[in-house]
């Protein structure tokens, strides 16, 4: 009975330490996720604080917000890219590193530029201005250089991912319609087969000067052939080509065959009836 209520207690307690955990948890998560609201909604707030201010205020407070809201921007920009890629590539783990160097130098101008905005002097404050944009326009350049490159690298492997797959699916239609068109024939099997082709052609032809030489009667070397007869010049008295040592038939030795063929008796049977006379009533 002792065992049963230890086993008892220790599930009890097992389930209350679980539900303390579980607590913290979700306590935790909503609380990071209502900071990071109101981080949101105050940054929202300061970047339209700031565009009306740069509207809105002339003269060196209205720069001041100009130079406030283009350094935010720019670096917000480029830590939400590089965040977003560095989960997909690795090798940007290194230029997170150094964009968080060049946050550290941003954070600290925009806190300058910000207590500068309360500044009564504005004579000092308009000989500051020279400094503070040089400053910002070389933080918002490497701000910019660094996501741009991020985002170059990032296409760059997307064009090639596309012009492989490009090439599979130019295969793979190509062999889905073999029949259109005949695959083309290597060099290797033509030249193979033109080797063939000049070697069975040498073997025939070696085969029949073999069997030439063997033949009996016949000469070591073969006359050649006698030439063709040139055809005589066209005159009134000849009309025709004339081949020497031949023999030319004459119309009279030619037995003269009749025109029509005369009709011969055409043969008669018992069974036929003998034909009778044409009447003429």
């Amino acid at each position: 009975m002792e065992a049963v209520i230890a086993v008892f207690a220790l599930l009890f307690v097992l389930f209350v330490g679980l539900g303390v955990y579980a607590t913290v948890k979700v306590v935790g998560a909503a609380k990071r996720g209502v900071d990071r609201g109101i981080t949101q909604a105050r940054r929202t707030v300061e970047d339209h604080t700031l565009r009306a201010k740069s509207f809105a205020q002339p003269g060196a407070a209205g720069e001041l917000a100009q130079l406030r809201l283009k350094l935010r921007t720019s670096m917000r920009a480029t830590q939400d890219a590089l965040q977003a890629a560095v989960a997909e590539d690795e090798s940007l783990k290194e230029s997170l590193g150094l964009f968080e160097r060049l946050s550290a130098h941003g954070h600290e101008l925009d806190d300058e530029l910000k207590r500068l905005e309360s500044e009564p002097d504005r004579t000092a404050l308009t000989e500051r201005l020279p400094g503070l944009r040089e400053r910002t326009e070389r933080i918002t350049h490497s701000a910019d250089s660094l996501r741009w490159a991020a985002r170059d690298r990032a296409r760059r492997f997307a064009d090639d991912d596309l012009d492989s797959l490009s090439a599979q699916i130019d295969l793979e239609s190509g062999a889905l319609r073999h029949w259109t068109e005949p695959e083309p024939q290597p060099a290797s099997s033509s030249q193979s087969a033109s080797s063939q082709q000049s070697a069975s052609s040498q073997q025939s032809a070696s085969s029949g000067q073999h069997a030439s030489s063997s033949r009996p009667g016949s000469s070591s070397q073969s006359a050649a052939p006698p030439p063709w007869p040139e055809a005589p010049a066209a005159d009134a008295t000849t009309a025709g080509q004339t081949w020497p040592d031949t023999a030319q038939s004459s119309p009279e030795q030619e037995p003269a065959r009749p025109a029509i063929t005369p009709p011969a008796a055409r043969p008669t049977y018992p069974w036929q009836k003998k034909p009778r006379p044409e009447s003429t009533t």
